[in-house]
């Protein structure tokens, strides 16, 4: 039950969401084992004048950049896998965008069980009830 909040460096494009869903469904389900029925992804694009790394503009600098965000259930997943998961997603990313600026950035958050949830219950109520 992941949600994932995403920045890219570009122009707002319908082909472009589609094929940024689908990376992400992809390694989230496939890596992070993550339902993709389950799995919330929300977009916002800014522009490469408004995205600045050390003072410069991507334009200045010549790249892109991503940056997202996933929340997922504390303890369900290795260090190995959310390592595995941020490397697929710079890689993807790269294909997707361009030449990405090593700053770009992927923030997995583990999020413990009683805080989090979907449809009014949290996880641990899944986790007891299940």
């Amino acid at each position: 039950m992941p949600i994932l909040n995403v920045k890219v460096s570009s122009d707002p494009s319908p082909d472009l969401t589609s094929q940024i869903n689908s990376l992400l469904l992809d390694i989230t389900s496939r890596i992070l084992k993550k339902k993709p029925e389950l799995t919330a992804i929300a977009i916002d694009y800014v522009s490469r004048d408004h995205w600045s790394i050390g003072g410069k503009s991507l334009r200045d600098l010549g790249k892109n950049s991503v940056y997202f965000d996933i929340k997922i259930t504390d303890e369900t997943n290795t260090k190995d896998e959310k390592a595995r998961y941020i490397a697929e997603a710079f890689t993807g990313f790269e294909k997707l965008l361009g030449e990405l600026d090593e700053k770009s950035y992927v923030y997995i958050q583990d999020v413990r069980a009683a805080t989090y949830g979907y449809g009014g219950r949290t996880q641990e109520y899944r986790y007891q009830n299940s």
